[in-house]
């Protein structure tokens, strides 16, 4: 009996760092497993071999921030069976985002000496703001064993399995104490995806929230407990509107926290 034709995998790169599909290439020795599992069939930042489409996976890293990538996307959607969005930048537009809260113009002006030459989209969005997206993998970078995960569960035909919990149980399983409880240092880790191994606050700093909005957290609350810890006026706003910060729900907490700044100053 032959054996069944392995997926074909493409992995596509938007407007982004490049940190998620070198978080795929630092997979080191389960990249040679997965190497036998599926067709890497087109993948530019690995090799220059590409197969013609369609495809059975597209893995897009990056947000559409050009009208050129406003196009590629809907082609890539076409092309593709099942549409995965690598990493924050994919899923929430990423850090260059913060490009959604001013004019856009007006930075390119500061940045560049011809801004004129420029192809630009106002905003910088996710993914799912443009097509219909099957899965989305939080992170910034994306964390090695969740693109295991998700590969693994895209060849077994599953639904891969995300941490359910937030930075803060990281923390404990780490036995890392608590930098907002110890040291008032402002931190998203109560309302933040776990899967990053709680990197920050084992440094001594607070959770910077790229790893996106986690559930039905109570990102409210949050938002009065770092106003308490801030350590100059407007910090829990700017700590909100990072990474992840164009997230609908963080964009909600944001203006909150902005608006309650506004307050306090007005007193």
């Amino acid at each position: 009996m032959a054996a069944a034709p392995k997926p074909k995998v493409a992995v596509y790169k938007f407007s982004s760092c490049d940190g998620c599909q070198l978080s795929i290439l630092n997979l080191e020795d389960e990249l040679l497993d997965l190497a036998g599992a599926v067709d890497i069939a087109y993948f530019l930042e690995a090799t220059r071999t590409e197969k013609p489409g369609p495809y059975d996976v597209g893995i897009v890293e990056g947000s559409v921030s050009t009208p050129h990538e406003a196009e590629r996307i809907k082609q890539i959607r076409e092309n593709v069976r099942i549409l995965v969005s690598l990493g924050t930048c994919a899923t929430a537009g990423g850090i260059q985002a913060l490009r959604n809260f001013v004019k856009a113009s007006d930075l390119a002006e500061q940045v560049y000496a011809h801004p004129e030459f420029l192809h630009y989209l106002d905003t910088s969005t996710p993914l799912s703001e443009h097509v219909a997206v099957d899965l989305e993998v939080w992170g910034c970078p994306v964390s090695k064993k969740t693109v295991v995960e998700v590969l693994t569960a895209l060849v077994q035909g599953r639904r891969p399995n995300f941490p359910p919990s937030p930075v803060c149980l990281e923390c404990k399983r780490n036995g890392t104490v608590c930098v907002a409880v110890a040291q008032g240092i402002p931190c998203m880790g109560p309302v933040v995806h776990g899967g990053c191994g709680a990197i920050c606050p084992a440094n001594g700093r607070g959770c910077y929230g790229c790893f996106g909005p986690s559930g039905a957290a109570n990102i409210t609350s949050l938002v009065n407990i770092n106003q308490s810890l801030e350590r100059f006026a407007g910090e829990s706003a700017l700590l909100i509107r990072n990474f992840s910060g164009y997230a609908p729900a963080f964009r909600k907490a944001a203006d909150e926290a902005a608006r309650l700044a506004r307050k306090e100053e007005a007193k």
